[in-house]
């Protein structure tokens, strides 16, 4: 499993539009920073599993990720991902304390995002499934991210195509 971390801002991400020619749309937003952070994973089987808050991510919240993964996919799992600071404290705690019994950690090497096919749920939330997206406020965008990464787990198989794009190939 690929492992990563991205935010979700109310400002919308622009991407292209259907306005007619010489017609700039207008997404009315909020100046605003805030957003909601998201811890993600992917395996080379096209599953997706999600962990969203309303605060930064810390290393806490990577330990209750890797026990909930751990407790829904009932097998010893490989963790693969970047050297993000907060995989460190309790992570490193959890994995002495027992975790590494059923977890093993391996780590990206520093600045390879294109390594990670995780980055793929990044950009195909963010420009695809929640393009032009603008939301009032934080629920709403809760709302739409629930709904949009519901949309990519029906999608098994471009879930495993972010492995090619990340030139991992999938070995049965």
């Amino acid at each position: 499993m690929f492992i990563d971390e991205a935010g979700f801002y109310l400002l919308p991400g622009l991407v292209r539009t259907y306005a007619p020619r010489g017609e700039t749309p207008v997404l009315s937003s909020f100046q605003t920073y805030d957003h909601l952070s998201i811890m993600s994973g992917v395996t080379m089987g096209g599953k997706l599993y999600t962990l969203v808050r309303d605060a930064a991510l810390t290393s806490l919240e990577g330990v209750v990720f890797l026990k909930h993964v751990r407790r829904e996919t009932k097998s010893k799992l490989l963790v693969i991902w970047d050297g993000s600071p907060i995989h460190r404290r309790e992570v490193t705690t959890f994995m002495q304390n027992g975790g590494a019994s059923h977890i093993h950690l391996e780590q990206l090497p520093p600045y390879a995002p294109e390594l990670n096919p995780d980055e793929g749920v990044w950009e195909q939330l963010k420009n695809v499934e929640m393009r032009n997206l603008s939301c009032k406020d934080l629920n709403h965008l809760r709302i739409e991210l629930n709904l949009a990464i519901n949309r990519l787990r029906s999608k098994p198989r471009l879930i495993q195509s972010f492995f090619a794009g990340a030139k991992l190939s999938i070995k049965s």
